[in-house]
């Protein structure tokens, strides 16, 4: 069948659909790159029992490195991977060469996402000019050429009276600040979680207090300024204890967790025998601490799930644990590890799960879809729910094959991809 046009007859599939609340074996009919209610038997026909369609997978925190730093992604590479990964919305972290601080840059990502037709981008502003934490970037303007929030993801935004002025004008642009939780002094000189293991290897150790001593205070800034908060890939205990106050308190913050935080600890560091690939910031923690944060995204303290997408160059990942650059490329194993961790488990439904890669980031994000109803955009996902699968980076469409899953057995996969109507991803081939 032909993977061209933009009206299709999707049948029998079980829709999960977070947005409407919906999980039920239904056919679904697209028409002209939108949701429609009729059924018209001339439309090709995709049969995808067996099979679950989601609607709008949206991963809300990727690093895809351009402008400046395409040797390790470009925005090219890694729509691809996220075509892959079956995600329609990426959101574009800042941390770019040069930083995207400036309306100019946010409106280029946009229209080269466009030109692609992969996926969909949703670029993430930077909080401080140069991502250098002395003064505000053009804030203002960046939301009205389309950033969703705000980040200075890869560094803390440290300085208080800054990170106030910048909570305070996210309640005027309803547009939330994502902030990178680390005390920079605390975090100096560390490699992995400091604990057990980083004593027996010998590697300078990060105190899960790093993270918690930031969440904290930002929580309390929150409270002077009614802003709005996005506290990024939370790993810590004392992080949870912080979030859970501020939602206690009925103030609007909001928290995320990486799939590899869910997925592994801190013992993988041994296992991996000083290979970088374990390298990442927040690090991996303790068992313990690993369950405690699977047990805040399963009780709903943690309200989304996103990649923390950070390819590097294998031969800047091939250096020393203490000089090489920290980060795991995950956006083509998100699936399946989260579907391995909560539904492997039994410890959420699949409704339940989606819910926190769909309608949860676009809540955080205020921005709105109606999922599958007539008129709304199709973007969705097909997946193979019992699909067991090796982890191979060398397969990856992205250019950073830095993983820590590699060889890991995964059960959940993407088997097809569509945005506004076009197969994006099919049988994982990428489509353009």
């Amino acid at each position: 069948m032909s993977n061209t046009g933009t009206s299709w007859r999707i049948q029998g599939a079980r829709v999960i659909d977070p947005f409407r609340g919906i999980d039920a074996v239904l056919d679904v009919t697209v028409r002209d790159g939108v949701f429609v209610e009729d059924y018209d038997p001339s439309l090709p026909v995709v049969d995808a029992k067996g099979l679950w369609l989601v609607p709008r997978l949206t991963d809300m925190h990727v690093h895809f490195r351009d402008p400046g730093l395409e040797y390790k992604e470009d925005l090219a590479s890694g729509s691809r991977a996220a075509a892959a990964g079956g995600f329609t919305v990426v959101c574009t972290m800042p941390n770019t060469k040069p930083v995207v601080d400036i309306p100019s840059l946010v409106e280029w990502q946009k229209e080269r996402a466009e030109t692609l037709g992969l996926v969909r981008i949703w670029p993430i502003g930077a909080v401080t000019k140069g991502e250098e934490g002395k003064e505000l970037a053009e804030m203002y303007q960046m939301a009205q050429a389309g950033a969703v929030g705000f980040s200075d993801d890869g560094h803390p935004v440290a300085d208080s009276r800054i990170m106030r002025a910048a909570l305070s004008y996210s309640a005027t642009l309803n547009r939330p600040i994502i902030q990178h939780s680390e005390d920079p002094d605390l975090f100096a000189g560390g490699s992995m979680h400091e604990g057990a293991i980083s004593q027996q290897l010998g590697l300078g150790g990060i105190p899960a207090e790093a993270e918690s001593i930031m969440v904290w205070r930002d929580v309390e800034l929150v409270q002077l300024t009614r802003g709005i908060l996005h506290v990024a890939h939370v790993s810590a205990p004392g992080s949870l204890e912080a979030v859970r106050y501020a939602k206690n308190k009925g103030l609007a913050v909001t928290a995320e967790a990486a799939p590899h935080h869910l997925f592994l600890s801190d013992d993988a560091v041994r296992e991996w025998q000083y290979s970088a690939v374990t390298k990442v910031n927040p690090p991996l923690r303790p068992a313990a601490m690993q369950e405690a944060l699977i047990q805040a995204v399963t009780s709903g303290l943690i309200d989304v799930l996103a990649s923390d997408h950070a390819p590097h160059h294998a031969d800047e990942k091939a250096e020393p644990y203490d000089k090489a650059p920290f980060g795991i490329s995950g956006l083509e194993t998100f699936l399946g590890t989260v579907m391995t961790v909560f539904l492997g488990r039994g410890l959420l439904s699949p409704l339940d799960l989606f819910a926190k890669l769909t309608a949860m980031p676009h809540q955080v994000l205020r921005q709105s879809y109606a999922g599958i109803s007539p008129g709304a955009a199709a973007d969705f996902t097909l997946i193979d729910p019992g699909a067991v699968w090796t982890v191979d980076p060398a397969a990856f469409y992205s250019k950073g094959h830095n993983t820590p899953l590699a060889g890991a057995t995964l059960t959940g996969r993407a088997v097809a991809t569509m945005v506004g109507g076009r197969w994006t991803m099919r049988e994982q081939e990428v489509l353009g």
